[in-house]
This record gives C-alpha cells, sequence and structure tokens, in this order.
C-alpha cells in the first residue's frame, strides 16, 4: 500500500532527473551489441533521449563532466563526451518543459564568464537551467589547468565558497524590475537598479555588474553532489538539489537527516533543499532476466580499464594488487585529496561484502558507487517507493546501466508504476526547474524591498 507523504496542504511527490548519457553508464555498455558507438557525440541521439524523457514527464536532465582523459583510459573506455552547457543550449531548442543541469568545475573557471554562461542558457531555455557545481578531484585535470597536482581538498572547497559568493551577485546584480526598456524617454534601464558591487577577496576580485539582466529562475538551480564532510557544508550553505550516492537506505536515511539539519543550521529551509541518490536500474520480465542482463554487461568489462577508473575514483593507485585479493588499505579520508566521500562509499562497500578487488570492480562497473538494481518494474518501483517514503531522498537520478532499451524500460513501465501509486506527476504544472522541483524564486541580495514574484 502507498503511503504519502504531505507538506501542509500539500501532496509530496517524487521527483525524477535523467543523468543523461548516450550509451549507458555500465562501464562496458559501449560494447554492447545494441549500442551505435557513433551515438556518443550525436546530437540527434541526445535529442531523443531529452524528447522522451520530457515526454515521461521528467523533472530534469543532468550531464556530469571531467576535464581530462589519458591515453590508457581512451584504449578501452568510451569516454569522451560533448562539453555539457554547450549541449543543453542546443537541447534548449528542442525541449520546451524539462530542466537542463549542467556540471561546471570552480576550480577551473571565473565567476563571470560562468554566470553569463548559466544566465544565458536560463534566459535561452525560459527558466530550466541548474548549475551543478564541482570542485573537481584529480591530478589530470589540474594538469589541462596550470597546475602540478589537484589542490588540498578544504582549498578547493574555500575557493568554491567565495566563487559562489561572487556569481551569486553577478546574478542578483539586476533587480528583477531594473528594465525599463521606454523607447519615448530613452531609458532601457533603471542603473539605480543595476550593482557594481566590487568584490575583492582572497581568490577573486570582481567589479560587476553582470552584462545580461536578471534571468527568469532569478538565478538558476544550485546543485551539488559533494558527500564529505565539506561537501555536506557546502551543500547545506548553498545547494537547492544535492545529488548524491549511497548503497543502503539505512545509509541513504543517514545522508538525508544529516544535509537536512546541516540546512536548518544554516538558516535555511530545509524543504527547499530537494536530495535526488543514484540509481543504476536494470528491468526484465523477471528478475532472473534483469541479474542475465547485467551479468552479459559485466562479461565485457575490462579489469585493466575497470582498476585505472576506481584508481583515478579513489586517488590512490592499486594497479600492483592481485585483482582476487582484498582492497588494500586505503589512506586515511581526510588524506585524499580528490573525492573523499566517493572514496569511502568504496572503502564501506568493499568492506561490509567482504569482496575481493575484482568483485568490487564489478560491483561499480554498473554506477561508480551509485545504488544498482537489477529487477522487474515492479521490484525497482518498490525500492524507489521504499527509499521515498522512509526519508532516504526526496527523488532519484535515473542512471540506466544501458541507455538503449534500458532508458525505454524505466519510463515505459516504472513511472506509470509510480504515477499510478500517486507517487509521481502525469503533467507538469510549472515551466521552470524551480517549479518543477518545488522550489522558491531567490531573493535578490541588493534589492532594497522584499520582491514578490
Amino acid at each position: 500500500m502507498c503511503v504519502l507523504i504531505h507538506m501542509g496542504n500539500q501532496k509530496r511527490t517524487l521527483h525524477l532527473n535523467l543523468f543523461l548519457s548516450s550509451l549507458g553508464h555500465h562501464e562496458a555498455a559501449w560494447r554492447h551489441p545494441s549500442s551505435r558507438v557513433e551515438d556518443i557525440i550525436d546530437f540527434s541521439r541526445f535529442q531523443r533521449l531529452a524528447q522522451k524523457a520530457e515526454q515521461a514527464k521528467l523533472d530534469s536532465l543532468f550531464l556530469a563532466d571531467r576535464y581530462a582523459t589519458s591515453r590508457k583510459a581512451v584504449k578501452y573506455g568510451a569516454i569522451s563526451g560533448l562539453e555539457p552547457l554547450t549541449l543543453l543550449s542546443a537541447l534548449a531548442v528542442v525541449t520546451s518543459r524539462i530542466g537542463l543541469i549542467a556540471t561546471v568545475s570552480t576550480s577551473f573557471n571565473e565567476p563571470f564568464n560562468l554566470a553569463r554562461r548559466f544566465a544565458s542558457l536560463d534566459h535561452l531555455s525560459k527558466g530550466r537551467a541548474g548549475w551543478n557545481i564541482i570542485t573537481s578531484g584529480t591530478d589530470g585535470e589540474a594538469q589541462n589547468f596550470n597546475y602540478e597536482r589537484i589542490p588540498e581538498h578544504h582549498l578547493r572547497y574555500e575557493r568554491a565558497a567565495e566563487f559562489l559568493d561572487v556569481t551569486l551577485k553577478l546574478w542578483d546584480s539586476w533587480e528583477t524590475d531594473a528594465l525599463i526598456q521606454d523607447k519615448a524617454s530613452g531609458i532601457y534601464a533603471d542603473n539605480s537598479k543595476v550593482h557594481e558591487f566590487n568584490h575583492k577577496g582572497k581568490h577573486f576580485a570582481v567589479r560587476g555588474p553582470l552584462n545580461l539582466p536578471r534571468s527568469p529562475q532569478g538565478r538558476p538551480l544550485l546543485v551539488q553532489a559533494g558527500s564529505s564532510e565539506d561537501g555536506k557544508d557546502f551543500a547545506a550553505r548553498y545547494a537547492e538539489a544535492i545529488f548524491t550516492a549511497q548503497q543502503s537506505l539505512a545509509d541513504a536515511q543517514a545522508f538525508y537527516a544529516d544535509v537536512k539539519s546541516r540546512v536548518a543550521r544554516y538558516g535555511r529551509s530545509p524543504e527547499q533543499v530537494v536530495i535526488l541518490p543514484g540509481i543504476c536500474p536494470i528491468i526484465g520480465e523477471s528478475e532472473a532476466e534483469a541479474k542475465e542482463k547485467e551479468a552479459q554487461l559485466h562479461e565485457l568489462t575490462h579489469p585493466a580499464y575497470s582498476l585505472l577508473q576506481l584508481s583515478n575514483r579513489i586517488g590512490y593507485d592499486l594497479s600492483s594488487y592481485p585483482l582476487d585479493g582484498p582492497l588494500p588499505e586505503l589512506p586515511a579520508t581526510e588524506q585524499i585529496a580528490g573525492h573523499q566521500s566517493r572514496a569511502q562509499l568504496i572503502r564501506n562497500l568493499a568492506e561490509r561484502e567482504n569482496l575481493t578487488l575484482r568483485q568490487l570492480l564489478l560491483r561499480l562497473a554498473g554506477g561508480r558507487g551509485h545504488r544498482t538494481i537489477a529487477g522487474t518494474a515492479e521490484q525497482v518501483a518498490d525500492e524507489l517507493e521504499a527509499w521515498f517514503t522512509q526519508g532516504a531522498a526526496d527523488g532519484f537520478n535515473i542512471m540506466p546501466q544501458l541507455t538503449n532499451g534500458g532508458l525505454e524500460d524505466f519510463i515505459d513501465q516504472v513511472v506509470p508504476k509510480l504515477q499510478q501509486r500517486g507517487l509521481f506527476r502525469t503533467e507538469y504544472t510549472g515551466h521552470t526547474l524551480r517549479e518543477h522541483y518545488g522550489l522558491d524564486v531567490p531573493a535578490n541580495q541588493f534589492a532594497s524591498a522584499p520582491q514578490v514574484h
């Protein structure tokens, strides 16, 4: 029986975001017989996927990004990808309602350029833009941007906090009613409502204002995905949607309660922060069929590539360790310069399930640490409902392990079940990404009086 949670007089329903991948999130998806490798950078493929997700009334599309690859990685892994903001700008033209979330790093950009690009996407899409904020975490990425090594974890978050403060000032530098556009008087804008804020900090010196009026959502939606202590505190301070990875209901409940309480300590409403764990489904007519589909994908993996990916993810070289031995003792989490929370998740998974390194590689192949589910549509819907109604999630970041067929299975089989249970919309009720997520338009920090929207 469906247990519905109510917020005031409004029924709480879950949110579904599609983590967009042309071929799939399993690392061997490109080798599957149904996958067309040329689709990796084919816009028409992304257009079809985006339109299919919009027809299903999903909240948003999300594109991840990394700023490096290597000769070793490209030998076995189809990891090339289009730049997210460029691709989403194109998808904004061929969609009309679904949200568009791009990953951009604070470590390798400047606030003005980033603020302008995202404000442009928000204007072009009529209020559907979101920014997934990352600090990046590998030396390979740093070496493409004038660094020898990636800066230490806390320094990356220190820069990110100032980056966000400046970016928010830029987005707020035009008040909502600053535009006059009066041809008769020759007044284009009320310049008393356009602000030069003259920020001077440790990392940035920015005069402002932005050379673009306030965007339809007030500002693009802020999304964050770090689950380290620094990451959770950063998310509690800034994020409006949080992508996260947990392996169990209990872990997801603990993360959910922790982050919501941190949000409250910053004086923000926990209801204005949407938490979306990643879920990597494979769906079959029976559970056995789904597991067979997953096993077929596992058989296409290459251990050398899997090991390289894992080493990069945890910031520790595992190439000299035997595959049929245990995961070796890793440095303490706080000593890892790269992705601390994911390294800890992987360590916990290996210890809890007593996995060999080879077994761990297969457990991670389908979702890089996100929860994988191989089962019937009913089983997938049951698990999503359990997490949603038991304090573990406000919705999910859907990551099909194999896109071709897998996305259709989720949209055609799981989404209707969630709709029948009253857990997911049957039609869009708003036009902007904030409206989809039930989030308020933020007040402008420079406005002289509270704004009414």
